[in-house]
């Protein structure tokens, strides 16, 4: 792969046939692909900053990239460290963990557009029970799971709202068409309790029933982490409304006229000019064809001549 010029931020040509690879499947496209996530670790961590970590990795897999040295900064301080490991290994969301004495055991939550920071919020790790707690096995690793956001705050509160949207950006996984029943094995339930995150996670157990519907019992799989909401660094307004524009091949055009029901029936209105039936084209045939008075007398009177 070519060398990337930070000034310019321009990329060399690759000289080699997967180094074009690498840079045509970072090549911007109308449908992008799935967001990658890269772990990093600040400059001083703690066991449960790390297994914190390792819990939402396994989440995120196999959309995860870690990594596994320290990084002596701080994103709310400065956060082009951070920009430059996305563009180096094309991520678009990042989990930064460190722990100090004035902000013990911080997980930093955040995700980029375009290579720059869109969204960021710092999250106080209140408590941790940890996934082998739990008797019951995991889900399938790469699943997609079903989000569940719970709380009047993520309605009421614009910041929170943004929070909300930030987490289903980080775990509703890869972007599939359909999803069968068998395979909505992981449930994440995302808590707001005033400034509390509460995260829980569930694994779905389809039971025997008499009907044809089965019957769905949710079972604790864990990481159950309970988060406090510190600091938080969102996008402008004018920032997030540029990282929402869809592609002109994308959008839909609107039809007029039409509306749908409650019953979800599609009505429309359709506008006829008026028709002149006198001079519609018909098809003509000869049993329907009649035939000119003149004609028919003067076949009956060639008829009596000749007799």
């Amino acid at each position: 792969m070519g060398k990337v010029i930070k000034k310019l931020n321009i990329v060399n040509k690759p000289k080699t046939r997967k180094g074009k690879q690498v840079l045509l499947n970072r090549a911007p496209k109308t449908i992008e692909n799935d967001k990658n996530c890269l772990f990093v670790k600040g400059g001083k961590t703690s066991e449960t900053v790390n297994n914190v970590m390792k819990e939402i990795m396994l989440l995120k897999k196999p959309l995860a990239v870690q990594m596994k040295r320290h990084n002596a900064f701080y994103p709310f301080e400065n956060e082009t460290g951070l920009t430059e490991f996305s563009q180096k290994f094309d991520t678009s969301l990042f989990v930064f963990g460190s722990s100090t004495k004035k902000r013990p055991s911080c997980l930093t939550v955040g995700r980029m557009f375009d290579h720059n920071l869109l969204d960021m919020i710092e999250l106080n790790i209140v408590k941790f029970v940890s996934s082998s707690k739990f008797d019951t096995p995991r889900p399938t690793l790469g699943t997609k799971p079903c989000i569940i956001l719970q709380g009047t705050e993520f309605e009421t509160d614009e910041t929170m709202t943004r929070i909300g949207n930030l987490f289903v950006d980080l775990f509703k996984g890869p972007s599939v068409s359909q999803v069968r029943l068998q395979g909505l094995e992981t449930v994440i339930q995302i808590t707001a309790v005033g400034k509390n995150i509460l995260l829980r996670v569930y694994k779905t157990i389809l039971l025997k029933s008499g009907t044809k519907t089965p019957r769905v019992e949710l079972v604790e799989v864990g990481p159950r982490i309970d988060f406090q909401l510190n600091r938080d660094k969102l996008a402008s307004s004018s920032l997030w409304k540029d990282a929402l524009k869809v592609p002109k091949e994308l959008t839909v055009k609107p039809k007029k006229n039409t509306n749908t029901d409650v019953f979800g029936t599609k009505l429309a209105r359709v506008h006829v000019g008026k028709q002149h039936v006198d001079t519609i084209q018909t098809r003509k045939l000869k049993a329907l064809k009649r035939s000119r008075p003149n004609e028919k007398t003067q076949k009956n009177n060639s008829k009596k001549a000749k007799v």
